[in-house]
């Protein structure tokens, strides 16, 4: 075993513990996906994380991701767009990733909708909602109270299933409360699935409060550093 799969291996490992730990301390069974955030890294990065059992991996630049899917064809993963989706790149996004979770616009939806048609291909959509407590629109994210009406869109929409939804909690350099965050992500999620019981999932929590989220409902938690280290830096 290399030393970069023993590396890994033992951080993937530790991760995994801390949810099952949290899923415990929330009273909740240990039903909380994995998702390893892989932007940046190689493909033999990602090739690691499936020989681990890794199900789920995010990216969130299309000119990188759809390379880097396309030297791993035979990977048996299931691959996520977790950035923005610009309307000029939806059509390409809508060939690589299996799942979009940062849909947070009108526009998003439709150009998503048209390129999964052109490409006869079903994408899992999630709602970002913007978790920010004074909304700047450089968060990401569609305002929580026009969250509904956006799921709507998406459940609408060809070539779209509607998953569920997407939060990230402000940091405490952004003057954020992450616990009121999560509370306000897991309130629009309830919403959402009274209309839409098939959408399930809630994504929400990264490495420094993935355990908040997951006691808020959280079903995955999106991971990076905390598995595969310092992040390179891009070209």
């Amino acid at each position: 075993m290399s030393d970069r799969v023993t590396q890994v291996a033992a951080s993937l490992e530790f991760v995994r513990t801390r949810i099952g730990d949290a899923c415990r301390a929330a009273g909740r069974p240990n039903d909380v996906s994995l998702l390893v955030v892989t932007k940046t890294f190689p493909a033999s990065d990602v090739e690691i994380l499936a020989g681990l059992g890794v199900t789920d991996v995010g990216e969130n630049r299309d000119q990188e991701a759809r390379p880097k899917r396309a030297e791993l064809p035979d990977v048996p993963l299931r691959w996520h767009m977790i950035g923005q989706v610009q309307r000029n790149k939806a059509g390409s996004i809508a060939r690589w990733a299996d799942v979009v979770e940062s849909v947070d616009r009108l526009g998003a939806v439709e150009s998503l909708s048209r390129g999964a048609v052109l490409a006869e291909r079903i994408l899992e959509v999630l709602v970002q909602v913007n978790l920010d407590p004074e909304q700047r629109p450089e968060r990401g994210g569609v305002a929580p109270a026009d969250a509904q009406a956006l799921a709507e869109a998406v459940a609408g929409a060809s070539g779209l299933r509607l998953g569920g939804v997407m939060g990230v909690a402000p940091g405490p350099t952004d003057n954020g409360d992450a616990d009121a965050a999560f509370d306000v992500l897991e309130q629009v999620h309830a919403l959402i699935r009274a209309d839409h019981p098939g959408a399930r999932a809630m994504s929400a929590g990264m490495s420094g409060d993935l355990e908040l989220a997951i006691s808020h409902g959280a079903t995955q938690v999106r991971i990076g550093g905390a598995i595969l280290g310092s992040r390179p830096l891009v070209q």
